[in-house]
């Protein structure tokens, strides 16, 4: 795949791979491409949430919980 860039956005790309440690303009192109493939994933799972109904109470108690749970799970690993 080939990709024609006009020069303003073909030096902001440069400026990109030097200044951000890419070995060429490709793999640039590949992060922000994979960036985008995750920001449309989560998007997806947001909305999928949204949809799923109604959700926990978020109180206190459901944040002890969560801490409990995390804790826990931290443990678990060690």
């Amino acid at each position: 795949m080939n990709v024609s860039l006009p020069n303003p956005l073909k030096d902001f790309v440069e400026g990109q791979v030097s200044e951000r440690g890419f070995a060429t303009s490709s793999e640039f192109v590949r992060d922000l491409i994979r960036d985008e493939q995750a920001r449309t994933e989560l998007r997806g799972l947001i909305l999928a949430g949204m949809k799923s109904g109604h959700g926990s109470e978020m109180d206190d108690e459901y944040f002890d919980r969560l801490r409990d749970s995390v804790d826990e799970t931290e443990t678990d690993t060690q």
